[in-house]
């Protein structure tokens, strides 16, 4: 029978690269939680995904040469392949792609703007591409983003705007009555000292300056900004607004939102007051973990400084990397990576600690009693300890995992190896083995080692599934009722006459310094790699091109003849150009530097063979050249007779 239903979902990542080791952590943790809850008996729904629209990936895609959705494609491959690799166990995988999810964002945004909640603008102001973040004058550090300190854009356009200074009240009284709805506390502090209390503006929710995300369903030359687009998933992967009885009626609110502290305040006010909007039910908990850094910073993809979780796993091994993360760092907390760290952690707690307990415990019961589990017969007076702190683990493991403490959930597990591997060395079964009169005790002290691993088994599934099931093997049980969350609360659960199976040690001892020098190596190998890399697209890019190579542009002198604005683009005008008897069509980008009634009658020069594109929905035809210098674009002329060959 359920005890419940359980709701779990990580932030959708922005797939403008691969992924690495600060997204398998929240990933990680997530799927540690959903599989523990699984094993306590909760009907349980995991979600994650990716976030795929915006100015970012158009730009990213642009430079790749492909369409937005055939880069994402392959990216997102892989973001599968990742989390196949590290055996997560998500129930929904959302694309912001996805049919339905911008079916249901329309509807959402209708919703909204039916209200009164959403209202047409102009917004001027400084915008982050990388963070799809906007920001005012004052906001900004030293003129750069404070969220990750590269450049903004001033940016100048007609967009709507959500009502978000609306709820401001509502949203302060969210904190102060609900402690917690925001963990750890000083994420709290931080959004309403630094947010609330200033004063909430308005949120910028639309886009004209691009086209790659949802279209506004009233107002095509609008597209729905990442954060209403992006938010929205939580609900849309359950069917809201279109299916409100089935997943949705079923799982939301959701229990826990996890996300790294850089995105808490997209969650905790931007998020709530969306779902006050609409008049649904908040999440229970936004849980703003923190960063795994590097010695020197943050990991970043832009800054080239990552971990790839795959090469790792390929070394270490999946468990190890995941009880690792969760067992190193406090969750709620920064933490700094290292190879000599995650080196320690695997000998001391994994090699030493575990594997050398379920090593040494089936190796003695193959050769004092020929590899069957023996039957308990005397009792003797480290037992009932032993016991005990296995038996009690259960309880303090659910305690700390329902906090989101994953470090000292392990932490209470590795209290039993300790104590198991101490009742050994109280014990002594090669002693024990040597008078035949001593053949009882050793019989209960076998039993008792391998049913205490029995029940450590059990307690590490959720975090390390086929370490666990290595262990079963070895042991000679089956996944059955020996092996449910239940059958840790008692001892005695393993039956007596099954025969175990000596495999290879679970996790293998690390030579530190050998393995430290190898992957310096690799690392050096790999900065090669990129570097000769970067050098072949310097070259690639300063190629020299053949006589040849330059007759093949046909370029021609063309007059302008008419002149407007791009209906759904700032930026971009549409130019009716002259070329001989011929009239051609062109979209440029230079609104900035040119008004249409002063382009009418200049002649200027246009490659005439470039083959057509559609630029925001109108078909240009062609391109006209210009120079720039400081940020100052002219066109270049030639007063010479429309049609002409540039030679």
């Amino acid at each position: 029978m359920s005890k419940g239903r359980y709701y779990i979902t990580t932030p959708i990542y922005y797939p403008s690269s691969k992924l690495h080791i600060g997204h398998t952590y929240t990933t990680v943790a997530a799927d540690a939680m959903a599989r523990f809850k699984r094993a306590t008996g909760y009907d349980v729904k995991f979600l994650t995904g990716t976030d795929e629209h915006g100015q970012k990936i158009e730009r990213v895609a642009k430079e790749h040469g492909v369409a937005p959705k055939e880069y994402l494609d392959k990216i997102v491959g892989e973001i599968k392949e990742l989390w196949k690799t590290m055996e997560i166990s998500y129930d929904i995988f959302i694309r912001t792609t996805d049919d339905y999810h911008e079916r249901r964002v329309q509807q959402i945004f209708e919703k909204l703007y039916d209200k009164g909640d959403i209202y047409k603008s102009n917004y001027e102001g400084w915008y982050c591409t990388p963070c799809e973040s906007f920001w005012t004058e004052t906001q900004l550090a030293d003129g750069k983003c404070p969220d990750c300190g590269r450049d903004v854009e001033l940016t100048k356009e007609e967009a709507y705007f959500f009502k978000l200074s609306k709820y401001q009240d509502r949203l302060l009284k969210l904190f102060e009555e609900n402690p917690e709805f925001l963990e750890p506390v000083s994420r709290k502090n931080e959004m309403i000292n630094n947010f609330l209390k200033p004063g909430l503006e308005d949120l910028c929710i639309t886009r004209t300056s691009f086209d790659w995300g949802i279209p506004v369903p009233f107002d095509k030359k609008h597209v729905i900004y990442v954060w209403l687009d992006a938010l929205s998933n939580y609900i849309t992967a359950l069917g809201y607004p279109e299916e409100q009885e089935g997943d949705y009626a079923k799982f939301w609110p959701a229990d826990v939102h996890l996300v790294g502290k850089e995105i808490v305040r997209f969650h905790t006010i931007i998020w709530p007051a969306m779902l006050m909007a609409l008049d649904i039910p908040l999440p229970k908990k936004v849980f703003g973990h923190g960063w795994i850094l590097l010695e020197g910073g943050k990991m970043s993809k832009s800054k080239g400084n990552v971990v790839d979780p795959v090469i790792l796993v390929e070394r270490y091994g999946v468990d190890a990397l995941k009880y690792f993360l969760l067992r190193e760092y406090s969750f709620g907390q920064d933490g700094v990576f290292t190879n000599e760290v995650l080196l320690n952690r695997i000998n001391s707690d994994l090699a030493n600690d575990l594997g050398n307990l379920v090593s040494r415990t089936v190796a003695m019961i193959e050769k004092y009693n020929g590899g069957i589990v023996p039957k308990p017969n005397e009792e003797g007076e480290f037992d009932a300890d032993l016991k005990k702190v296995a038996t009690s683990a259960w309880s303090k493991v659910e305690e700390r995992m329902n906090n989101l403490d994953f470090s000292n959930a392990l932490e209470e597990i590795w209290k039993i190896v300790r104590r198991s591997n101490k009742y050994i060395d109280e014990t002594m079964p090669w002693v024990l083995a040597k008078d035949e009169e001593n053949k009882e005790r050793l019989d209960t002290v076998l039993y008792n080692l391998a049913d205490t691993i029995r029940i450590i088994s059990v307690l590490i599934q959720p975090f390390m599934d086929n370490t666990a099931r290595k262990i079963w093997v070895q042991l000679g049980i089956d996944e059955g009722p020996s092996t449910s969350w239940e059958a840790s609360m008692e001892a005695g659960k393993i039956e007596t006459g099954i025969k175990v199976h000596k495999q290879a040690a679970l996790f293998p001892r690390i030579d530190v310094k050998k393995e430290l020098e190898e992957l310096e190596k690799m690392n050096k190998k790999n900065d090669k790699k990129e570097e000769k890399k970067q050098k072949k697209e310097s070259k690639e890019e300063k190629d020299e091109i053949t006589i040849d190579d330059f007759f093949k542009v046909d370029l021609k002198v063309a007059e302008v003849i008419e002149a407007e604005k791009h209906p759904k683009a700032d930026k971009l005008l549409v130019l009716q150009l002259k070329v001989g008897e011929e009239t051609r069509q062109v979209v440029s980008g230079i609104a900035k530097h040119y008004k249409p009634e002063d382009l009418v009658g200049m002649k200027v020069v246009l490659v005439a063979n470039l083959k057509p594109v559609k630029l925001r929905g109108i078909e240009s035809q062609g391109m006209i050249l210009a120079a720039t210098a400081d940020d100052k674009l002219t066109l270049v002329e030639a007063d010479i007779e429309s049609g002409s060959t540039v030679s």
